[in-house]
């Protein structure tokens, strides 16, 4: 089946005249019939009965029109838009989040970038280090921000952003708030149910870790969305083990646990050898560019 036969047929449709709808197809009236009649022939009946100057649809015809009006439409909306893409009009960037790094942090480059490329479309990806690494090597995102992505692969390319502590998260009026000692803050978070990110595949926050403190992971609520998470702790369902820079809500408290002495360093990533677009080459230099102890200072 050929777009020119389908824009044919929907002319013919339209006008109820062959003669009609070849002037508005530009075409002769041989030429159209004969697109019509292989149309015809290709979905096995007749579209259009001609009775002298007037045509009617067949019932066929009347139940094709619907189909054959969407399938023309949505090719010119496909041909618009591969010509907004070769013009430079409208791009898509895809970048990788992981689970615990807010958007927040990276918010003033994604602006900038929104501001020079107008037709710019966004597709942000949350996920755990180990999924964003399959999506950096697959081609599925561009670029990558978070914390390490559990992966040794030689050609991701890394550009360290800043490092920052683990905190204990718990709600404002939670009864650990009140308690400046480190040994009995870490004795108390022992006996205290935990909330985790049940997608988190233990790159950035290993299980063996917590553990080894004496934290109790088994037990521990598990939640896929950062905002149940955020709810779930501001409710005093548990305590959450989190990156300094997440989860900054005016509900919740983040309280240094020098206890733990947990860290990591929270990076861009990208491949190295692949061509990168222009707009994933300027969202890189301004990250690398980016002064992150004053940006997180403030």
């Amino acid at each position: 089946m050929e777009m020119q036969q389908v824009r044919y047929f929907l002319a013919v449709a339209k006008t109820l005249n062959f003669t009609r709808a070849a002037e508005a197809c530009n075409v002769t009236q041989p030429a159209l019939t004969r697109a019509i009649k292989q149309l015809e022939d290709e979905l096995g009946g007749e579209l259009i009965r001609r009775e002298g100057r007037l045509s009617h649809l067949t019932d066929l015809g009347t139940r094709m029109l619907p189909p054959l009006t969407q399938c023309y439409e949505s090719a010119l909306g496909a041909k618009a838009l591969a010509a907004k893409v070769k013009a430079g009009d409208i791009a898509t960037l895809a970048i990788g989040v992981s689970l615990t790094l807010d958007v927040e942090v990276v918010l003033f480059a994604l602006s900038e970038l929104q501001r020079a490329f107008t037709g710019l479309q966004l597709v942000i990806r949350r996920g755990g280090g180990k999924e964003i690494a399959e999506w950096l090597k697959s081609g599925e995102i561009e670029l990558a921000f978070g914390g390490p992505l559990g992966d040794s692969w030689d050609r991701l390319d890394t550009w360290p952003m800043f490092s920052e502590s683990f905190d204990l998260v718990i709600a404002n009026d939670h009864a650990l708030s009140t308690i400046n000692d480190v040994e009995l803050q870490v004795e108390l978070l022992q006996r205290s149910r935990l909330l985790v990110h049940a997608q988190e595949d233990g790159s950035e926050l290993s299980p063996a870790s917590l553990e080894a403190s004496g934290i109790r992971f088994e037990d521990a609520h598990q939640v896929t969305c950062n905002r149940d998470l955020e709810t779930l702790v501001e409710a005093k369902f548990g305590i959450a083990i989190l990156p300094r820079s997440s989860f900054r809500s005016g509900g919740l408290r983040h309280m240094p646990c020098p206890g733990l002495d947990l860290r990591r360093t929270v990076a861009v990533y990208s491949i190295a050898g692949r061509a990168r677009s222009r707009e994933a080459t300027a969202l890189l230099g301004l990250v690398r560019s980016a002064d992150w102890e004053a940006r997180l200072a403030s």
